[in-house]
C-alpha cells in the first residue's frame, strides 16, 4: 500500500528494476499510448492524480516516485551525474513496463529529468511536455540568457542554497501553518498563486514529507565558497544534481531526433522564473542576503529567458517547440488550472 492513499482509478505498484525498487502510480488501459508524469522537487507521484484521471481513456498514464521521494527505494542521488540518476532509473523502469516510446510530462526538477533523458535515450521520447521547468542551465549561479557561471565554483547554487529552517521543520515533521517556513506556508505561498488552496492539501503536504533527508540526501553537502554567497555546490542530493555545475541540458539542441516540445509555466511563477525567491541572485538584490555583489556580477538568474532561448536554438535547428503561459497560476498550473492545463496538453498530444 503507499503512504499516501490514492484516488479511485488509480493503481499503485512497487516495481523492482535493476537498479533501485520504483514505486509507481497508473492509470488507463495497460496497452494505451503511453504518457509518462514526472513530478518536481519536495512532491511525489500524488501530484499528478488529478492530470492522470482526466487523460482520455486512450492513454496508459505512469507516474512515479523519482530517487529520493515518495515511496521509492531510499538510495542516494550522486549529484556529480547532474539529473543521470534519474535519467537511468526510468530507462531501467522503462526496460521493465515493455520499453515503449511515450510522451513524457515534467513539471519543475521533473523536467530537467526529461531534457536528461531526452538526451540519454532519445528514441523513447515521442514528446515533451516541460511544466514550469528547471532551466536547461540548473538552478541557480548564472546569470545571461547563456547560462554564463556568475563564478567558476557555481556558489550560490546547489545544497547550501536551500533555507535551513525549512529543512528543519521538514526532518521535524512540521504540520502547522504558523511560520512561513512550515512545509504547508510554503507550498501554498509558492506552489500556488494566493487564495487558492488544493483540495488535497493534506495528501499533498504527507506525499511533499516523504522526501529523504540528509546531507546525502535532501538538501544535500556543501562547500565553503570564497565567492557570494559563500557556499557552493556539494556531490550529493537532488538540489546538488541540478546545480549548474553538474546539471546543462542545453545539448538538446543538438539532437538528431527532436521530439516536439511543450513548455507551459504560469504566470505568477516565483520559483521558475526570471525573479525567483528561492534564487540567491534575486534575494540578494532585494537585501535579504547581505554582500550582494551586484547586478553585473550576481544578477537574478533569467530562468525563463535561458529556457527560451535554449528552445529558439532548438527550433532553429530543426525542432518544434511551443509555449504556453497559463494566467492566474504559479508554479502548478496542472493544479491551479486543471482544465485550461489538460486543454493546453491534449491539444499538443493530438496534434502530433
Amino acid at each position: 500500500m503507499p503512504t499516501v492513499p490514492t484516488l479511485p482509478g488509480i493503481t499503485s505498484k512497487m516495481i523492482q528494476t535493476d537498479r533501485i525498487t520504483t514505486h509507481a502510480l497508473f492509470s488507463g488501459p495497460d496497452d494505451g499510448i503511453p504518457v509518462v508524469f514526472i513530478h518536481g522537487n519536495f512532491s511525489a507521484a500524488t501530484y499528478w492524480e488529478e492530470t492522470m484521471l482526466a487523460m482520455p481513456a486512450t492513454y496508459r498514464c505512469i507516474a512515479p516516485d523519482l530517487r529520493g521521494y515518495g515511496d521509492t527505494e531510499d538510495l542516494r542521488v550522486d549529484a556529480t551525474r547532474g539529473a543521470r540518476d534519474w535519467s537511468d532509473d526510468l530507462k531501467a523502469l522503462s526496460n521493465k513496463l515493455g520499453d515503449r516510446p511515450g510522451h513524457l510530462v515534467g513539471w519543475s526538477l521533473g523536467a530537467a529529468v526529461l531534457m536528461q533523458f531526452a538526451l540519454d535515450y532519445p528514441e523513447l521520447a515521442a514528446s515533451l511536455t516541460l511544466v514550469s521547468p528547471v532551466s536547461p542551465y540548473g538552478f541557480g549561479g548564472t546569470k545571461d540568457a547563456n547560462g554564463t557561471p556568475c563564478y567558476t565554483d557555481f556558489s550560490g547554487s546547489g545544497g547550501g542554497a536551500v533555507n535551513p529552517e525549512f529543512v528543519r521543520r521538514i526532518k521535524a515533521g512540521d504540520r502547522s501553518a504558523d511560520d512561513p517556513n512550515s512545509p504547508r506556508n510554503v507550498i501554498n505561498t509558492f506552489y500556488y498563486k494566493t487564495p487558492f488552496q488544493a483540495r488535497r492539501e493534506e495528501d499533498f503536504l504527507s506525499a511533499a514529507m516523504l522526501e529523504k533527508m540528509g546531507d546525502d540526501r535532501y538538501p544535500g553537502d556543501l562547500v565553503v565558497s570564497a565567492n557570494w554567497p559563500t557556499v557552493a555546490p556539494g556531490v550529493w542530493g537532488p538540489i546538488n544534481a541540478t546545480s549548474p555545475k553538474y546539471f546543462n541540458a542545453g545539448a538538446i539542441t543538438n539532437l538528431v531526433h527532436k521530439p516536439p516540445i511543450l513548455w507551459v509555466r504560469g504566470e505568477a511563477d516565483l520559483i521558475t522564473s526570471d525573479n525567483s525567491m528561492f534564487d540567491f541572485g534575486t534575494l540578494g538584490k532585494l537585501g535579504f542576503v547581505p554582500g550582494w555583489p551586484g547586478n553585473d556580477i550576481y544578477p537574478p538568474q533569467p530562468m525563463v529567458a535561458q529556457m527560451r532561448a535554449v528552445l529558439e536554438m532548438y527550433q532553429a535547428n530543426g525542432g518544434v517547440y511551443t509555449e504556453a503561459v497559463i494566467a492566474d497560476a504559479a508554479h502548478s498550473p496542472h493544479i491551479e488550472k486543471p482544465d485550461e492545463f489538460m486543454q493546453t496538453l491534449l491539444g499538443f498530444l493530438q496534434g502530433i
